[in-house]
Parts: structure tokens; sequence; C-alpha cells
């Protein structure tokens, strides 16, 4: 997209991820000046699997991004194992609701650094502070963690996308007990060294039991991550013992059998670990004056949802447009933005909460239910059902929604919102 020559204000943007990335790009296509703020020292790289719906590579396309991108999803076939590692066809990652690319958070982070243009200043190892507004603008108090320094600058607004535990909320809008909204589950996501025994790397391998599961995501270039989901009574006790520790306790007493050992073995000497709790941002409001949240600090749909990647580059494109259909109103486009976007993320909050019960069943009646679903997919009279939800189904269609789509207007009566082919 071509760089608006209208000009507009200074804006910070907290959070070098994927949401923050996008917003960066999207106020300089629109003529705005971003500075880059990052808690880290330097750009990340890896990182673990992400999905990227119609919403997303929409959004993607428009920012420049989706040139650097491919889905990295193979062919593979689908297993649903025990811990024998006894095998029976499954639903793996291709039968997901929608038409989802298969890639790493670092691919879509490269891609969306690849396409800032190099006058965007970018500020590593730095962190806000403090942050006040007036009507006109607001005052950033930015830390320097590694030169022990700090510098008071003003912005016409500040965009917090720097996560789930954001800065920025809490600066802004308050504690993090005020809006996490805890499910109390752990995730646990890592990359494997190799293909599991058993399997090949292109598989997608599935092991559920009553709260708690392994899946194995594969790729078509490289070796699979696995996600480790478990039901806890205690998020914060979670973190007080070694990550491998842990999950050998939650995943016990019984033995691992040879998948699921292989898959903890792999998790004790892996460089990169996601471990957390799984959580939700719920917020009557993700604006306030001048200051504006962005993906997982506002709304974190969970990774059952599938849709982070996708709703942080389609809220940034879309903030972008808003601003620009507003001139200098900042606040007032912020509200009009939010406006437009909450029902859709709305929607896909309560399809990640959903979608827990097929990531991790709850129970035995869960259990059983996942065990029927799986029998009916593989019988000729009703896995043309199964198909249908997972391409047309209302959850697909809402992945695939453009939402962010430059016509602002509200679908009305007889007409259809924008899905990109």
């Amino acid at each position: 997209m071509e760089q608006s020559t209208t000009g507009g204000g200074r804006a910070l943007v907290v959070g070098l991820g994927v949401s923050g990335i996008a917003a960066a790009l999207r106020l300089r296509q629109i003529g705005w000046t971003p500075v880059v703020v990052e808690r880290a020292a330097g750009r990340r790289t890896g990182g673990y699997f992400v999905a990227l719906f119609g919403a997303g590579r929409a959004a993607a396309k428009r920012l420049g991004v989706l040139d650097h991108l491919t889905d990295r999803g193979p062919d593979g076939a689908s297993h649903d194992i025990d811990r024998s590692g006894r095998s029976r066809p499954g639903l793996g990652f291709k039968d997901f609701p929608g038409r989802p690319w298969l890639m790493t958070r670092g691919d879509v982070e490269a891609a969306g650094f690849a396409a800032l243009p190099a006058d965007v200043e970018v500020r590593y190892s730095t962190v806000p502070t403090r942050i006040v507004q007036d009507a006109r603008g607001v005052d950033v108090t930015l830390a320097d963690t590694a030169g022990q320094t700090s510098v008071t600058e003003r912005f016409d607004l500040v965009v917090g996308a720097d996560g789930l535990r954001s800065t920025v909320r809490r600066l802004v809008f308050g504690p993090h007990e005020d809006h996490l909204h805890r499910l109390n589950h752990m995730a646990v996501a890592f990359q494997l060294p190799g293909a599991l025994p058993g399997f090949s790397e292109t598989d997608s391998v599935i092991m559920a039991e009553s709260a708690r599961s392994m899946w194995v995501f594969p790729f078509a270039d490289g070796p699979p991550t696995v996600l480790l989901s478990y039901r806890t009574a205690d998020v914060d006790a979670e973190f007080t013992r070694p990550i491998p520790e842990r999950v050998r306790e939650a995943f016990g007493p019984q033995p691992p059998g040879p998948v699921l050992g292989a898959a903890l073995e792999a998790l004790e000497s892996a460089p990169d670990v996601l471990f957390d709790s799984v959580e939700q941002v719920r917020m009557d409001r993700w604006h306030r004056g001048r200051v504006v949240l962005v993906g997982d600090a506002a709304w974190c749909v969970t990774l059952y949802a599938g849709m982070g990647a996708s709703t942080g580059m389609a809220g940034a494109d879309l903030l972008g447009t808003v601003l620009e259909h507003h001139g200098g109103e900042v606040p007032e486009a912020l509200a009009a933005w939010e406006r437009r976007l909450r029902p859709h993320i709305a929607y896909l909050q309560g399809n990640g909460a959903q979608m827990r019960a097929f990531f991790v069943p709850a129970g035995r009646f869960e259990l059983g239910l996942r065990r029927v679903v799986l029998r009916l997919s593989l019988l000729p009279a009703t896995a043309p059902l199964l198909r249908w939800w997972r391409t047309r189904g209302k959850a697909a269609r809402m992945k695939d929604t453009d939402f962010a789509h430059p016509d602002l207007a509200a679908p009305g009566p007889g007409r259809r919102p924008h899905v990109p082919a």
C-alpha cells in the first residue's frame, strides 16, 4: 500500500510483537510517525505455532506482509493416540473451522519487520513507566533498562500492544487482576527436535485425556511443535517449580508411554518454551482518551481460538483506517474503532472458551463426546457435515470474515460481510 502524504501525529507503539508491528505499519501508511519500544534487548525469533485465518490474511495483505508469508501446514495424516501409541484416524489441524495457514509466531513477526519502513524508530530494552495524558496529548516516561536512563516524551497516541500482561494496560487501566479471566488451564508449547516415535514429521498427533492433552502441530518444511495443556486448581502454584517437573506431574502418575514420553524428554532440553496460564482479557473499554490497547493486551481470545495473530493484525489494520477517516480526532476515532471491532472479538472469545473442550476435554462427558465426534467424522453419512462445519459453519465464517475491511459500513439487511478469497 502506498504511504499517505496527508501527514499525521506521533504515536508510541509499545511492543514489537505481531500486533505492535502491524500497528506501526498501518500508522506509517496513513502518514503518522510511529515510535516502537520493546522490552526485550532484541527482536525475537522462532516461537510456537500460530494459525492465520482469512481475517488475518486480508489484513496482512493490506499491510504489505502477506507476500512474506507462506502456509507451512503439510498434507500429512492425523492420528488420535493413547499412551501406548495405539493410533486411529484423528481430527488434526486441517480439520479446524476456517482455512487457516499454519506457521510460527516468529514467521509472522519476521514478515512484519521486513515490511516495516527503515525510517520507523525501534528502541529495544525500553519500557514505559508513567503515562499521563490531557486532551491534546500523552506524556510518557520511557526507561532504558540497558542504559539505566529515562526520558519523558509527548505523543498524540499511545498503542499498547504489549501482550497478556500489558504494562500500558496496568499503567492506564489498572492492575492485571481487574482484567485477566483465568480459564484454570496451563499451556506448554515448544519445538520438537524431530518426529515422535512411530510417526512422520508431517503427521498431526493428538492424545486427549481427561483434563490434559498433547497436540503435535506439523510443518511441511521443518520439525513439528507440540502443545501440552492441562487443567489446574492453582494457577499461581504452577510457576513455583521447574517446568519439566511440574508437567511430568500433571501428566502422571501413569507411565507416559513412548510418544508422550518422547515429548516430555524433548521438553527437558527445548531452548524456547512457552509456559503460561490460559487467560482471557475482559475489559469494558479498550481505549481511554488517547491510549488504546490492541491484540492480547486488549482481548486475548486464547490460543484455543487460534485467532491471536489474525485479530492482532486485523485490529491494528482497522485502527489505522478509522484514524485516517477521523482526521485528528483521536478519542472519537478510538471509540468508533472499538464499536466496529468489539462484536467480532466477543464472538471469538466465546469460541475460544468453547474450543477449550476440543483441545482439553474436562472430564468423562467431554472426552466421550469428543470420541463420538471422531467416530462420526469417519462415517460416509456424517463426514459431509464435518466438512461443512470446517468450511462454511459459523466459526469458519467468523474467522474468515474481513472485519477490518476499509468499507466501515456494517453489513445491513441482505448484505453479506466481506470474506477474503
